[in-house]
């Protein structure tokens, strides 16, 4: 394949390893823009372009510079939620197939995002938008209870908290703004950490869904159930499985409505991660992600061709047509290994025996021995994943469950 690829990535963890590794194999020229230090000369030894996606109109310019310095782009791809806005701004000025800005930025701002939907008649909760320095118990009056207090453009469930009367209102509205006020984000000038949130929770099953979109034509990947029950206060996530095994009529109108979400959004070509609930009402959309899964969570998906995830977006992203792709085993899964408590990471007991459970297809820890770590709602990662296959998605899941048991975690208490 003869392409060129800008690949934007935040970092140099494993997904963008995944995706250079991938773009290799399958011969392409390979640019990354990433926001490193632009003071320094190639610090990585990778030859990025220096971005800062705070900054995208800037951010593209640069990237429009390299463009004419070393040679066309003709393919895009983008790692993580930060990139992309600007992978979408330099689709079009290059005129590359990728979901168009004004489609991202809804989908990046969960505020935004409701609004589309509801444009497009899906179902949607009430909710009202509060600024981060508004008075939290005024807030909470006349808030319908229980509801769900919410950052805008915070992923992984972090910053996401139920209340269920107005003393849980204030405490968690209070608890948000602290986390938008901490210097990781503050520094990033994004004007969503201004805002919260407020909406009715939705009650039901949760699932989540893995797909790709061909200029506007949308078609699934893998249907993950949720198996833990995700009711609050917090939403941290553990569990997936696939395929789903909830009726084939259920699947079918969660698949339906984050069609029609995609539509809505006007997302047209590339990866998508989306998350919804069922219930008696119908299918919720809670999300509609213009990226695909993160982190390590895509070897959950291994195509019978050879194909992994990363090599199946990059294909596509090369205009490739996609064959009919099927998982290489009939069920697999995933454990977002949860943070028991917070503290500093001592090491983890138990690996070996969680890598000898049936079923069990890798034991991966992705914390460091001194690392602080946080619990939900401030966590903004896990402690490691645990992957399962089968020929049962039941299997899977008591797989999951056994490995995690035999896993003991030492962290120690930091006092303050």
């Amino acid at each position: 394949m003869a392409d060129h690829l800008l690949l934007l990535a935040t970092t140099t963890g494993y997904q963008t390893r995944m995706f250079r590794e991938a773009a290799l194999k399958l011969g392409l020229d390979v640019t990354l823009a990433s926001d490193r230090c632009k003071h320094l000369e190639d610090p990585w030894g990778d030859n990025a372009i220096p971005v800062r996606f705070e900054d995208p109109a800037g951010s593209l310019e640069t990237i429009q510079t390299a463009s004419a310095e070393r040679g066309p782009f003709t393919a895009i791809a983008a790692v993580g939620d930060r990139t992309t806005f600007l992978a979408a701004l330099a689709g079009q000025a290059f005129g590359i197939e990728f979901h168009p800005p004004y489609a991202v930025d809804a989908a990046n701002n969960k505020h935004f995002a409701r609004q589309y939907f509801q444009t497009a008649g899906l179902p949607q909760p009430e909710g009202r938008l509060w600024e981060t320095g508004s008075d939290a118990a005024k807030a909470a009056k006349g808030t319908r209870f229980p509801c769900v207090l919410k950052p805008l453009g915070l992923s992984g469930s972090r910053g996401v908290i139920r209340a269920n009367n107005s003393e849980e209102f204030v405490w968690a509205f209070q608890q948000i703004s602290a986390i938008l006020a901490e210097p990781e984000l503050a520094r990033r000038s994004d004007s969503r950490n201004q805002f919260i949130r407020v909406e009715d929770y939705i009650s039901g099953e949760e699932f989540a869904l893995e797909g790709i979109v061909t200029k506007g034509e949308f078609a699934p990947i893998a249907l993950f159930d949720k198996p833990d029950a995700l009711i609050g206060p917090y939403f941290e996530e553990t569990i997936y499985v696939t395929p789903s095994r909830h009726a084939a009529g259920v699947q079918q109108d969660v698949v339906d409505t984050i069609r029609r979400g995609v539509a809505a959004l006007g997302l047209r070509h590339g990866p998508i991660h989306a998350e919804a609930r069922h219930n008696h009402e119908g299918t919720w959309i809670l999300e509609i992600a213009p990226r695909p899964i993160g982190g390590y969570c895509a070897r959950a998906m291994q195509f019978a061709n050879g194909w992994t995830l990363e090599e199946l977006i990059l294909r596509h992203a090369c205009r490739e047509a996609l064959p009919d792709l099927r998982l290489a085993t009939p069920a697999t899964g995933m454990m977002m290994i949860p943070i028991p408590k917070a503290g500093i990471y001592r090491g983890v007991a138990g690996v070996e025996e969680a890598r000898g459970v049936p079923g069990i297809t890798d034991v991966l820890l992705s914390a460091v021995d001194g690392q602080r770590v946080k619990v939900y709602p401030e966590a903004s990662g896990y402690l490691g994943f645990l992957f399962a296959a089968g020929a049962e998605p039941l299997f899977v899941e008591q797989s999951l469950r056994e490995a995690h048991a035999k896993l003991r975690f030492d962290i120690a208490t930091v006092l303050a």
